[in-house]
């Protein structure tokens, strides 16, 4: 880069040569200026001449910083920090003042920039939803008899509504398996019995009935020994036994 100095005088000349160089060589920059005779912009290497140009070009930022201040009438606020982490600063007001204006108007400008409208009705549905589970989860537990502390009488007989109704479904829905059950067992027999007399054809026999079908069609017959059995203890010695058998006979 060429500067020409045919307008600018020998100050004017300076202080362009100031703003370069601090910028680049005490704020640790790395992109190489070409300047008016051929000097490049980069790290000194040696300490103390390093440590001079800091001072020298620190002086002349805080100087023109305050004639910026004083010429423009602008809030300017200037925090420097050496190798060494010393602190130099200038305000034209108040630091505080001036970087808590610098805060709010960055919160600004975030709150002001656009977003993706996708990334807005995701946020909005995701904060519903968690709304929702927060709602089910204390219903839930209101259902499971806990955290009633703070329901009132209505709350209270709403849910003993809601729950007798749901015994009510679950009673209902109980019969109705035990019925789809037993017709499928019914199903079953006669698939069962069918098979059965199928076998017995072949097999040349009758077909055997169910245990139930036949206590039913055996009659009863009063000279049947009675399910009725007496019994009597006796102690003592066989002999004895036998004839007391004889004696009641």
């Amino acid at each position: 880069m060429t500067i020409r100095t045919s307008n600018l005088g020998c100050s004017g000349y300076s202080i362009l040569l100031q703003i370069f160089f601090l910028s680049g060589l005490c704020l640790g920059g790395t992109t190489e200026i070409m300047v008016r005779g051929k000097t490049q912009m980069r790290r000194i290497e040696n300490a103390t001449s390093r440590q001079v140009t800091f001072s020298k070009r620190r002086n002349g930022l805080l100087k023109k910083a305050f004639e910026l201040s004083v010429l423009c009438d602008a809030e300017v606020a200037l925090i420097i920090f050496s190798p060494r982490g010393k602190l130099f600063e200038f305000t034209s007001s108040s630091m505080q003042a001036t970087v808590e204006r610098y805060m709010r108007h960055a919160r600004d400008n975030n709150r002001t920039k656009p977003t993706d409208p996708n990334l807005q009705q995701m946020e909005s549905e995701a904060a519903t939803l968690v709304k929702k589970i927060e709602d089910l989860e204390i219903s839930r537990r209101k259902l499971l008899g806990e955290g009633l502390g703070s329901c009132t009488l209505q709350e209270l007989q709403q849910i003993e509504q809601q729950l007798e109704k749901s015994v009510s479904i679950i009673r209902a829905k109980k019969t109705q398996v035990f019925i789809q059950q037993i017709e499928q067992l019914k199903e079953k027999e006669k698939a069962l019995t069918a098979e059965n007399e199928k076998l017995c054809e072949k097999c040349g026999t009758k077909p055997w009935k169910g245990s139930n079908e036949q206590e039913e069609n055996v009659p009863y017959d009063e000279s049947s020994p009675s399910p009725d059995v007496e019994t009597e203890l006796f102690i003592g010695l066989p002999e004895g036994r036998t004839r007391r058998i004889l004696q009641s006979n």
